[in-house]
């Protein structure tokens, strides 16, 4: 869809799309895509629902649900950006889907400068902090913003090296929920200069499985992601994985053997990540892609219109039969079902609506 600012009751009605029971990122682009409204989507959403086999009403928020929420987002500061909307950072359409919104705390035009993400362990040795500090500085005097998630460790060490030149924080909870507690003064530091995003609510604490959603923000709005220190199976190499889905560069820096916290770094570049060992070993990389201008393809989620309904009817048993406990790819359901991708896409969606599948990362179906 083309880029356009949204009508205050077009925000508030894709906003209470977006917060409605069981309609995440995927889901909230095919039916805008299928739609073409959030006004539309959301009168149809009941419908849908009870098509995937829904065993309840779903929740949708009120207009005054929405209405609150986007004046309580004002009233800290903060500007409420769809991602329909020309100030929405185009990285992020690399996303599979993007967060149908981003609220946004400072200064909102920093997200459309070039961004690279300096990621790592929370345990983070004194030296790892070290370098992060100062790879984050030498990277901000180059020009580029760097994006972190704020957490303890190399989060903090990265966002504190680069308060200089501008940061941006990325939160797993609301824009105005600081976690750790313990960097309310690094928080407010960024504001001055950078910018505090999240896709959450106002208000809303950060839970285990909202980290991921954070991580796949912030390799979407970087050019590459360097990780510094991670041990095997942490945040920082989900982060890592999901530049590379998106196709962004992935750095690592080099450890010890001996340190849990580079077994997972010394696995990147054992996998074909650029060695780092400075500020410069990332610009070598990065500098002929700043030519580029960042733009992603538009995603197209839905194929079909409204009246398609009566042929996805025909293979609705055939696509739930593929569903079980063990995630699967839509690539494969699609391929094993026999049918179009279109009705596919609408019949997970249904499904979805009616709280009966779960969406894995990497694009997975598995019965919920």
């Amino acid at each position: 869809m083309e880029k356009r600012t949204l009508s205050d009751t077009e925000r508030r009605d894709w906003l209470r799309l977006a917060r409605a029971q069981n309609v995440g990122p995927v889901t909230f682009a095919t039916l805008i895509a299928r739609f073409h409204s959030a006004t539309r989507a959301l009168e149809e959403l009941p419908r849908l629902a009870r098509r995937g086999g829904a065993a309840s009403d779903l929740k949708i928020p009120t207009k005054a649900d929405a209405e609150r929420e986007l004046e309580t987002t004002a009233k800290l500061g903060a500007r409420m950006v769809a991602s329909i909307e020309p100030e929405f950072p185009s990285g992020l359409a690399a996303l599979d889907a993007p967060p149908p919104v981003i609220a946004v705390l400072g200064n909102t035009p920093i997200l459309l400068h070039e961004l690279v993400a300096v990621v790592g362990a929370r345990n983070a040795s004194a030296l790892g902090r070290k370098f992060a500090a100062e790879l984050a500085s030498g990277l901000g005097n180059a020009g580029l913003v760097v994006v972190s998630g704020m957490a303890r460790g190399i989060d903090t060490a990265a966002h504190e090296g680069a308060l200089a030149s501008g940061t941006v924080a990325v939160l797993a909870g609301g824009v105005d929920d600081i976690y750790p507690p313990e960097n309310a003064r690094l928080y407010n530091e960024i504001l001055e200069k950078g910018a505090i995003v999240s896709e959450m609510s106002t208000g809303h604490k950060p839970q285990a499985q909202h980290f991921p959603r954070r991580n796949r923000i912030i390799s979407g709005l970087s050019r590459g992601v360097i990780v510094v220190e991670a041990a095997e199976g942490s945040g920082s190499l989900i982060t890592a994985r999901l530049a590379l889905e998106q196709g962004r560069e992935v750095f690592a820096v080099p450890g010890s053997p001996l340190d849990p916290r580079a077994k997972g770094t010394n696995r990147l570049l054992r996998d074909g990540a650029t060695l780092v060992e400075g500020a410069e070993d990332v610009l070598d990389v990065l500098r002929p892609l700043l030519t580029d201008t960042f733009r992603e393809p538009s995603r197209v989620f839905w194929q079909g219109t409204v009246s398609s309904e009566t042929s996805d009817d025909r293979f609705r048993s055939v696509v739930v039969e593929l569903l079980g406990a063990a995630p699967v790819s839509m690539d494969e359901i699609i391929r094993q079902s026999g049918a179009p991708a279109s009705d596919v896409l609408g019949i997970i969606m249904e499904l979805e609506l009616a709280g009966r599948i779960h969406r894995e990362p990497g694009g997975r179906i598995c019965l919920a």
